[in-house]
């Protein structure tokens, strides 16, 4: 009887093992798997806005008409941006009604403790100009600056599904914004609104920069005469 009874305490000391150790390989796989999902969102992240490390976006902008039509002053702008890599990329032109133009964008700003010290997202900001208008205008009469919806061009990379997680955010800004637990989820920290507004003449070079701290800035100097000659030759501004 005793050794009845022994081998049944040792089948089901056996079982109780066995059940502790299903349990832990469970539990061990899914923390692997949940880990794996965390490296693999801070590696989009992180190369969301590792081009950004060390540039600012910045666009360029320049008066190439001005005139009073029907007792409207019609301004007309050329924006210009630059890729990473220096070059610049397809300028867009604009005609508001007005002498001061008023440029709307919508920021993000990622949460600089979301992955380690020295990783490239701490301290960034991305940014979508969404549209620009004249001060005689209604921001209803604005004209689009980036598509909505789609990646700025001066941020795309070639890795698909990077390209894939960054148009989620410009898609569900407005829940990034309004939603605290999907902000989280994606790393941001701060999804708002932001803007700059000025008067533009011709004759003047005015560049607007998003600052690292998520601010815009909008400053002018004097257009240089090699620039105005270089505008000419491209057909941009008039002879």
């Amino acid at each position: 009887m005793l050794r009845f009874l022994g081998k049944i305490f040792a089948l089901l000391l056996l079982l109780a093992v066995g059940a502790t150790g299903i349990y832990l390989y469970r539990h061990h796989d899914e923390t692997a798997i949940q880990l794996q999902r965390e490296q693999e969102k801070s590696r989009q992240l992180e190369q969301v806005v590792s081009r950004l490390t060390g540039e600012k976006r910045r666009a360029e902008v320049l008066v190439t008409d001005q005139k009073t039509v029907d007792g409207v002053l019609k301004t007309t702008l050329l924006f210009v941006e630059y890729a990473p890599d220096g070059h610049s990329l397809p300028p867009k032109s604009f005609t508001i009604d007005g002498r001061y133009a008023h440029i709307d964008g919508l920021l993000i700003e990622f949460d600089h403790n979301f992955v380690k010290e020295n990783d490239p997202l701490k301290g960034h900001s991305i940014i979508l100009f969404k549209r620009i208008y004249g001060d005689n205008q209604s921001p209803d009469q604005a004209a689009a600056i980036d598509t909505p919806g789609e990646i700025p061009a001066v941020y795309r990379g070639a890795d698909p599904h990077v390209s894939e997680f960054e148009q989620d955010l410009w898609k569900n800004f407005w829940k990034l914004y309004d939603d605290e637990t999907y902000r989280k989820s994606k790393g941001v920290r701060v999804a708002m609104g932001q803007g700059v507004w000025g008067m533009f003449e011709t004759g003047k070079l005015y560049t607007i920069t998003l600052q690292t701290d998520g601010g815009l800035t909008l400053t002018s100097e004097p257009l240089k005469g090699i620039y105005i000659e270089a505008l000419k030759q491209r057909g941009d501004i008039p002879s």
